[in-house]
């Protein structure tokens, strides 16, 4: 748990490669921040791959399960009590799913500033404003030249912006812009959370050295693996390591 205040909770959920988190419902609703990894969401009203800038709402009760892919799943959770949050910010939706956008780049600033422990009321202006925009923002698909970028870069998260440009047929400097405004974050971004995903799966479910595991993931050194977790995630590799004891569920 990262805090605590009377209507709501904060923390962080962490699921090994290829854990099968069995259906479960909340008794408050609860909104989950994208962090690290994917994993296939699913509830009554369907399934999704979900891998990157993201925010889930459920309202109290109702039913979802996770299967998480093989770089695990981290996520920021936030539950709480419907009259700390106010009943006109609440939304009429029982479930609202947003990738991307201007929705899922909020998502992204708000798990990370929840590491730095939010003060309740920082907290509660984040999530009605997560909510609205959540609301007003439409559901969206990518385009298809943003998933080949996103491939490409989870291939190989060291290759350079204007080679992978060049590739799918766009122009380096139109990329990206229109990769922020589609995916939530930038190319850099993107490349780096890859390299931390790689590393902190290692870290999390093996007893690799952090050398080689800096090395296997593709950072320059070990240093260059501390200084982007801690730009990523705000967290050192050796404090990730320790995870492990702190898995929601195991396979």
């Amino acid at each position: 748990m990262l805090q605590e205040f009377a209507g709501a909770v904060v923390r962080r959920v962490i699921d090994p490669s290829r854990a099968v988190v069995h259906e479960h419902a909340h008794d408050w609703p609860v909104i989950s921040l994208y962090v690290l990894g994917g994993y296939r969401n699913i509830t009554e009203y369907g399934e999704r791959d979900i891998s990157g800038p993201s925010m889930v709402f459920y309202r109290s009760g109702v039913a979802h399960r996770n299967v998480v892919g093989e770089m695990g799943f981290e996520q920021i959770e936030i539950e709480f009590d419907p009259a700390w949050l106010g009943p006109s910010a609440m939304p009429p939706d029982r479930t609202l799913l947003r990738v991307g956008g201007a929705c899922g780049g909020l998502a992204r600033s708000i798990a990370r500033a929840c590491d730095a422990r939010l003060s309740e009321e920082r907290l509660l202006s984040s999530v009605r404003r997560l909510l609205s925009t959540a609301h007003q923002e439409s559901a969206r698909q990518h385009g298809s030249w943003a998933h080949d970028v996103t491939a490409r870069l989870r291939a190989d998260p060291c290759r350079l912006i204007g080679s992978v440009a060049r590739e799918v047929g766009r122009s380096p400097s139109w990329i990206g812009p229109a990769y922020r405004r589609l995916i939530g974050e930038g190319l850099k971004e993107t490349a780096a959370r890859f390299r931390v995903e790689r590393a902190a799966r290692l870290l999390r479910e093996s007893d690799a050295s952090l050398a080689s595991i800096a090395a296997e993931a593709g950072f320059c050194d070990q240093s260059h693996m501390n200084r982007t977790f801690c730009r990523v995630l705000g967290r050192s590799p050796m404090s990730v390591r320790r995870d492990h004891d702190a898995f929601r569920c195991r396979n």
